[in-house]
């Protein structure tokens, strides 16, 4: 038996516990950077490389790793994917259920075990708040995975890999039901765009608001707008580049003082941890509507397969009509 979780803590609790079967750490973030129908793109791994500072053989190997489950996928008698509601998560869920819909499983059970809640647990955030002893009765909760499961995963997939984002819009037009959670995590995929009230996305927006109303330290804006968009699951170093991108451009949004190195995947600075953060006049302007952040400084980003780049023609979201629009 082989069991793929989100994640190390989860993967180290089903160790302690006593899971049965072996543990595969699924060692990816589909929910940043560029993303292909085959995601061991060589662009998609210099981008990570060069944006979180991951070693380049340590990002290698954990495509290796991945690669190598799915060429031993006829080896196991049954596979468990643990996976929870969260964007991060639900990403790579419909990433494995596009390869394994593909695959002959020939006699390899495939399950899922997914929440989007556990009892006491408010807000809930993901299995990595549980306890061995939580997570373990779970097993006994999965599902077997059936072919409607598998092939609403390969469709999502091919969507949020498109290059196009109104095949993300198209597809979340037909019953999404066989994946519970999937409709609201892309729905916040699509929150993410910039609005085309001031070019901000939700990340963005969130974080202006929280400097606004008086935070100023890196650690509590994370953590103030990760619990506020917990069903993004966005992590530390995604949310820096996020923060990063604010100070960026002709007419920065924020300013850091003193000025700091953002953290990578290396370490995190005691500088960094006690600087304080500022909205900028351009910043309140654009929270306010009055100017628009792309039309300041322009776009580079990448949203699933989706390159937003420059300060026109650019696909934004309206939130009042859940409508993308060129602008």
């Amino acid at each position: 038996m082989l069991h793929i979780v989100n994640g190390d803590h989860v993967g180290d609790s089903l160790r302690r516990g006593g899971i049965q079967g072996d543990v595969l750490v699924w060692r990816e973030l589909y929910t940043e950077g560029p993303i292909f129908a085959d995601p061991r793109h060589e662009a998609r791994t210099t981008h990570m490389v060069a944006a979180l500072g991951i070693p380049p053989d340590l990002w290698n190997a954990g495509l290796a790793e991945q690669t190598l489950a799915f060429e031993q996928t006829a080896e196991h008698e049954e596979i468990v994917l643990w996976f929870e509601h969260d964007l991060f998560d639900q990403t790579m869920l419909i990433r494995l259920l596009h390869e394994f819909e593909r695959r002959p499983l020939g006699r390899t059970r495939l399950s899922l075990v997914c929440i989007g809640e556990y009892p006491g647990f408010e807000p809930f955030h993901g299995l990595g708040q549980l306890s061995p002893e939580q997570l373990i009765p779970l097993a006994d909760e999965r599902h077997e995975i059936q072919p409607e499961e598998l092939r609403l995963g390969r469709e999502a997939w091919e969507a949020y890999a498109s290059a196009d984002p109104r095949s993300l819009t198209d597809f979340l037009r037909q019953d999404t039901r066989a994946l519970p959670y999937l409709r609201s995590a892309f729905r916040m995929h699509l929150a993410r765009y910039p609005s085309v009230r001031n070019g901000l996305g939700i990340v963005e927006q969130a974080t202006l608001e929280a400097l606004r109303d008086g935070a100023d330290a890196p650690l509590e804006l994370f953590r103030l707008v990760s619990d506020r968009l917990s069903l993004l699951g966005m992590g530390d170093l995604q949310y820096w580049l996020y923060l990063a991108g604010m100070m960026q451009g002709p007419h920065p949004l924020l300013a850091a003082q003193p000025t700091v190195r953002f953290p990578t995947f290396a370490a995190m600075s005691p500088e960094f941890q006690h600087a304080r953060i500022s909205l900028m006049g351009t910043g309140a302007k654009v929270l306010k509507g009055e100017e628009d952040r792309i039309t300041l400084n322009g776009i580079d980003l990448w949203l699933g397969g989706v390159h937003l780049y420059g300060s026109k023609g650019v696909w934004r979201w309206d939130e009042s009509s859940e409508t993308l629009e060129r602008k």
